[in-house]
């Protein structure tokens, strides 16, 4: 059970460690990938929005609701 035990001195030694070898994104990188996922959201909600419409017309056209 020993081998179980929690050293909080080792714990942040070895947060540290591995901080130290994270590769962070550049300012550039960044703001790319950011303006990349809002340009995939809005085409990914106009699309959904047109295949929306154009399925609500022929549900419409299928059951006589044409309004």
């Amino acid at each position: 059970m020993s081998g179980l035990a929690f050293h909080p001195a080792k714990f942040f030694r070895e947060v540290r460690s591995e901080v130290i070898k994270v590769t962070w994104p550049s300012r550039k990188e960044t703001l790319v990938t950011t303006g990349l996922v809002f340009a995939m959201a809005a085409l990914a909600a106009l699309f959904f929005f047109t295949a929306d419409q154009i399925i609500g017309v022929f549900v419409r056209l299928l059951f006589g609701a044409a309004s």
